[in-house]
């Protein structure tokens, strides 16, 4: 059992080192590489799929001391990593028989990065976790940059880096403290130090913990550390801002809520912070979407948002019988709309991502119907109208903030649910409403259309898909 919870990993892992290793020979293919990328990442999933963690389980524990911890909320947080890397190598595909900047070690990277997050959900050790945090990180700084022709893209990868560089010394200096604190990195010990001693008794552990959190808030781009996300996700590769929106998000809110569920007088101290954070966050999201003319800086602007609504799911969620269900799904729910936006810009965007604003989309219903009424799902998904997984995501958020007795909070989230409607309609409206300007030609042979025909069912799907509150 220990070997099949690990392979997944393992599987991503070897992949990724195969094909860095195989992109040295210039018979390879980009098709013949993404569907490589494709196949590596289908088995992962299976295998994830049949892996059944009820309790907690410490792979190779003896080995490993402890550093590792797998159960149902790792389980179903991989399957969502692992499904976002696999659509993000599918919009690759399409993405790049209209842009000619690709070599092998994309696809490698990708499956890196996947492979980081993967760790990254299972770790119960602080330094582990860090290790992970790194991994996944570095492979999506390459990934950012990966157009070094590129100007913009030159300048959001620095941007990111330089940032994200901050972040991490704020993770490393928080483990020091806490470790000072309590004498060890893993969770259960610290748990048990937090058991004995209470958390604003110790200096050490509350500045750790404060330095930890942060970087956790700059990686889910919360406020007030959500400043580089518009920035970032507009310069970055189409695929690559897809894959950031998505895998990383549900990746570290996965490792989030494990250190914020440690001990309940640590996020009794938090919850209070977060509160407000999360209603900031929303709202601050959803004042920069709406001024918004370019889509990806508007999709980029509306994962503020969507973090803002995570965030109420952490605030309203028990320490006790922890299970992330709620998390979990909204995660789901997000990445399938989002990543079907960006398979269907992968495709209709042509050459340099020339199509990238509202107006650019005029009439797009009366040209390519099938692909318009696709769009549309993903963004009535995103706006939260039934009876899409969005929806349904949204309920249950709200539906644990009243549960959990934070009455103003769920009716500030419904709030920001409405206001968020005017740039996810506006959209609609133009390609149903205004007389096309283009042809939206496409080249080449592209998998993205049947991704984004399998992403607009999965909205639906995952919408009648029920979670226990």
């Amino acid at each position: 059992m220990d070997f099949i919870v690990l392979f997944p990993l393992i599987v991503v892992g070897a992949g990724a080192i195969i094909l860095m290793l195989m992109a040295s020979m210039k018979s390879l293919s980009e098709g013949n590489t993404a569907l490589a990328a494709l196949g590596v990442l289908a088995l992962a999933f299976a295998v994830q799929l049949m892996v059944s963690t009820t309790d907690n389980l410490t792979p190779y524990g003896g080995i490993f001391n402890g550093m590792l911890v797998a159960n149902s909320f790792t389980k179903v947080a991989g399957l969502i990593i692992i499904a976002c890397g696999f659509f993000s190598c599918l919009i690759a595909q399409s993405y790049f028989t209209q842009n000619r900047f690709y070599s092998a070690e994309f696809y490698s990277l990708i499956m890196f990065a996947a492979c980081g997050m993967l760790l990254l959900t299972m770790a119960a050790e602080l330094i582990t976790l860090f290790i992970a945090l790194e991994i996944m990180s570095l492979a999506i700084y390459v990934l950012v940059g990966y157009d070094r022709a590129s100007v913009k893209r030159s300048e959001a990868v620095l941007k990111y880096l330089m940032l994200g560089a901050f972040a991490g010394a704020f993770f490393t200096m928080g483990t020091a403290f806490i470790y000072g604190a309590a004498n060890s990195t893993r969770f259960v010990d610290i748990a048990a130090h937090l058991d004995t001693t209470s958390f604003l008794d110790s200096p050490a552990m509350a500045a750790g913990a404060f330095l930890v959190i942060v970087a956790f808030l700059f990686k889910v781009a919360a406020f007030p550390f959500h400043a580089w996300v518009v920035d970032v996700y507009d310069g970055a590769p189409l695929p690559v801002t897809g894959f950031m929106a998505t895998a990383v998000k549900t990746a570290v809110f996965a490792v989030f809520a494990n250190f914020l569920i440690i001990d309940g007088g640590l996020k009794g101290v938090w919850v209070e912070y977060l509160y407000y954070i999360a209603v900031l966050t929303m709202f601050a999201g959803n004042l920069i979407a709406i001024g918004q003319n370019n889509l990806k800086r508007m999709l980029a602007a509306s994962g503020i948002v969507h973090t803002g609504y995570l965030l109420v799911a952490l605030v309203a969620v028990g320490t006790d019988n922890f299970t992330g269900g709620v998390i979990l799904y909204y995660l789901a729910a997000y990445a399938v709309s989002t990543l079907g936006v960006f398979a269907a810009l992968s495709y209709l965007g042509g050459e340099d991502e020339r199509r990238n604003s509202f107006e650019h989309f005029k009439g797009l219903a009366k040209v390519r119907p099938y692909s318009a009424a696709a769009i549309t799902i993903f963004m009535l998904s995103m706006a939260g109208i039934p009876p899409t997984a969005g929806f349904m995501g949204k309920f249950y958020i709200i539906a644990d903030a009243i549960r959990a007795g934070y009455m103003m909070l769920a009716v500030l989230a419904i709030a920001s649910s409405v206001l968020s409607m005017w740039y996810y309609l506006r959209l609609v409206v133009m390609m149903y409403f205004q007389e096309p300007e283009e042809e939206f030609e496409t080249a080449g042979m592209s998998l993205a259309p049947i991704g984004t025909a399998v992403l607009a069912v999965c909205v639906f799907a995952i919408g009648f898909y029920p979670v226990l509150l």
